[in-house]
């Protein structure tokens, strides 16, 4: 009798942090993400499922939902929810779609794209973070994403071309592996500019042959990392 009290017990607590997480979750997408504009419905609604508590280190669960980035270990954070649903917005997802993601991190980035696109492939230098995120990953069922151990500068080209690339770490410039590895007609957010300061968050499109780049706002983002 006591060991099924204690389970219902448990099972309450469990229900109750979860209805918490969602409710966290509504708010975040109501006062940071729409407010400031973002419209796509498939994006909000990924914002609105994907647990972010799950991503980030034990003792930064109580900030999860707050507005700003996090630490997650290695020099490496997660990025703002705001930006997360910008940058997936921008590259306009579709359910077809193949992303190819450089900087896996946490595997949130991935885990909000995989909600709205048929294949994410994202590649993590930090082997640490890597293994860390694909265990994560498989453990919340994402199983359309993909995740290597490798430099971002090179891309995937095994996979290639995508549809869009999301780059979540500030290059110096654009990787010409990867404006190779774009889709006709497919688009890449990357940030650009010096390590440590404020970049500018490029929007990339390849349409005819031909590439044009165009800045859409301020950022400040972890370092690209290279071998």
């Amino acid at each position: 009798m006591k060991s099924a009290l204690f389970l219902l017990l448990i099972g309450a607590l469990f229900s109750t942090q979860t209805d918490n997480f969602s409710k966290k979750r509504v708010e975040m997408v109501k006062n940071q993400i729409q407010s400031r504009g973002v419209k796509n419905a498939a994006v909000l609604d990924a914002m609105r499922k994907v647990p972010r508590h799950r991503f980030v280190p034990s003792d930064k669960v109580s900030d999860a939902y707050g507005d700003g980035p996090l630490p997650i270990g290695y020099g490496q954070t997660i990025s703002q929810p705001y930006i997360v649903a910008y940058m997936t917005e921008i590259i306009n997802p579709k359910p077809v779609h193949r992303v190819l993601e450089i900087g896996t991190g946490s595997g949130y980035q991935a885990a909000v794209l995989s909600e709205i696109v048929s294949e994410v492939y994202t590649i993590e230098i930090v082997d640490e973070l890597s293994k860390q995120a694909a265990s994560r990953l498989a453990n919340l069922n994402y199983k359309n994403v993909h995740v290597k151990t490798a430099d971002g500068y090179y891309g995937w080209k095994e996979h290639a071309p995508y549809d869009a690339i999301v780059v979540t770490a500030a290059a110096e410039h654009v990787p010409p592996s990867l404006i190779e590895q774009l889709k006709e007609g497919g688009k890449m957010i990357i940030p650009v500019g010096s390590p440590f300061m404020v970049q500018e968050l490029m929007l990339i499109e390849k349409s005819k042959g031909k590439i044009r780049t165009s800045a859409k706002m301020p950022v400040r983002f972890v370092p690209f990392t290279r071998k």
